[in-house]
């Protein structure tokens, strides 16, 4: 069911709903699964479920949930929601990067405001307590929106479409793996059994018999995903070893990132439901293909609802061709947005299905982006790039506002590529530092993700390069532990 779009809230606080009738409040708002128009109908839409408590959650830069939880009653009453300003300065593993001239950290680690967006609000369909949870926009004390924050990114590159008068639409597809419970991270990962008792194998792509290895856990998927008002399109298995991809129905960018997100957490809990993993790294076993979130875009006009790709007589347009020019132009700079840590760099691999070039081509699996086959209204580009271990918030956001860069400065690609294009050199950073650096080198990138964003989360990330330098790995221990 499709979500309402929420009326706006004062940042510091949600008026005192009062008592509401149920009869007061549209029977169409109350049955629905995903999304409320304002305070009123969030008390309604509550009381009706008989939800006991309430997750404000929003994601960090890694994409994790961040937030509180708090009794309903107070979530519709004078409450002021906050986070430190340091949430957004640590790194995946918990650390605190050293302060450089461009990543700062604030002087007395003020309070950021959540500010709810009543148009997520869903329920929590593991909790056994009766839950809901709402996503958060981020903003200062004094209502401004805070511009380094993932879900405020990937809005300012939206504004900047809307702005042209245009709409950017995606379409995200996300790849995982199953794997079983691993307590001692020194231990490689492995797939788990499925009900035949035995743990499926490779060489299962689009396999039914291979989704059916997990026919439950599936349907708890879907179960969890319909009681939340998210729509999958269509599910598969994937190359690797119980490795998994959901396909998403196309629409609104910041609706998709959120889909995403909540997808991500969704499956993880229904995996542990059923005493295994799934796990979104990029590279989870050596030798097996990686995880992909392949992300299909277009942008329509806002007045007429055209897609802009495409010309009056249904051919290609210059808009089509500049955006893939921006795309192979800036997505080498903005990489790191869609391959953030040391292991998303061990997907793009030659002869491993990833793609290691900044080559496009038509229905070209090989390419970095790809043009599948439709009719004009439906032409898009697929970027192919990023890895599921993305936030999805920013990987959308550097993938539009390179893109867009195209469009706005009339870049024209490359000629289409016919053959095989991921056997060759490499066209991409090979490791996170040279990955961040390049971020860092192109102005352009920070008039659309701004220098703030660009100067916080590169720190972040040659703070996690850090932190992974610090770790032995097998690999020293074998060759050089009695050769060197």
């Amino acid at each position: 069911m499709p979500r309402k779009k929420a009326d706006p809230a004062p940042a510091a606080a949600a008026p005192a709903a009062g008592p509401v009738a149920a009869a007061a409040v549209a029977q169409s708002t109350l049955n629905s699964l995903r999304g409320v128009a304002d305070w009123k109908e969030a008390a309604a839409w509550l009381r009706v479920r008989g939800i006991e408590d309430i997750e404000c959650i929003t994601p960090d830069l890694a994409g994790v949930p961040r937030g509180k939880m708090m009794p309903s009653s107070k979530f519709t009453s004078n409450t002021s929601l906050a986070l430190p300003s340091a949430l957004y300065r640590h790194t995946i593993s918990g650390d605190y990067p050293e302060e450089t001239s461009t990543f700062r950290y604030e002087p007395r680690d003020s309070d950021l405001k959540l500010l709810p967006d009543l148009s997520t609000l869903s329920v929590v369909p593991w909790e056994t307590d009766p839950t809901a949870q709402v996503i958060c926009d981020i903003v200062n004390t004094d209502g401004k929106s805070v511009p380094y924050t993932p879900r405020n990114v990937l809005k300012n590159v939206v504004r900047l479409y809307s702005e042209r008068g245009w709409k950017p639409v995606v379409a995200p597809e996300i790849e995982f793996y199953l794997v079983a419970k691993n307590d001692d991270p020194d231990y490689p990962l492995h797939p788990p059994k499925g009900r035949s008792g035995r743990s499926i194998l490779g060489g299962q792509g689009y396999s039914i018999a291979g989704i059916n290895e997990f026919d439950e856990l599936i349907d708890d998927i879907y179960h969890f995903s319909e009681k939340q008002g998210l729509e999958i399109d269509t599910l598969i298995h994937e190359e690797g070893p119980a490795q998994l991809e959901i396909n998403l129905r196309h629409g609104d960018p910041i609706e998709l990132a959120d889909q995403v997100f909540m997808f991500k957490r969704t499956i993880r809990e229904a995996a542990l439901k059923h005493g295994i993993y799934a796990t979104f790294m990029a590279k989870p076993m050596q030798g097996q293909a990686g995880s992909a979130m392949h992300i299909h875009q277009s942008v329509v006009d806002i007045e007429t609802g055209r897609n802009i790709f495409s010309n009056p007589d249904g051919s290609a347009s210059k808009e089509f061709f500049q955006f893939i020019g921006g795309m192979q132009t800036y997505i080498p700079k903005a990489l790191v947005m869609m391959a953030p840590y040391v292991n998303s760099y061990r997907r793009l691999t030659p002869d491993m299905s990833a793609p290691v070039n900044t080559a496009w081509g038509y229905d070209n699996r090989t390419t970095a982006f790809r043009v599948p086959v439709s009719d004009a209204a439906a032409r898009r580009v697929e970027n192919r790039l990023p890895s599921s271990d993305a936030n999805p918030y920013l990987a959308l956001a550097a993938s539009l506002g390179c893109g867009l860069l195209g469009m706005m400065n009339g870049i024209d690609p490359t000629p289409p590529t016919e053959d095989t294009a991921n056997e060759g050199d490499i066209e991409l950073p090979r490791g996170l530092l040279e990955a961040v650096s390049l971020l860092e080198s192109d102005p352009a990138l920070a008039d659309v993700l701004s220098s703030e964003f660009i100067g916080l989360y590169a720190g972040v990330k040659r703070g996690e390069f850090e932190t992974f330098m610090q770790v032995i790995s097998p690999w020293e221990r074998e060759f050089l532990l009695l050769n060197v």
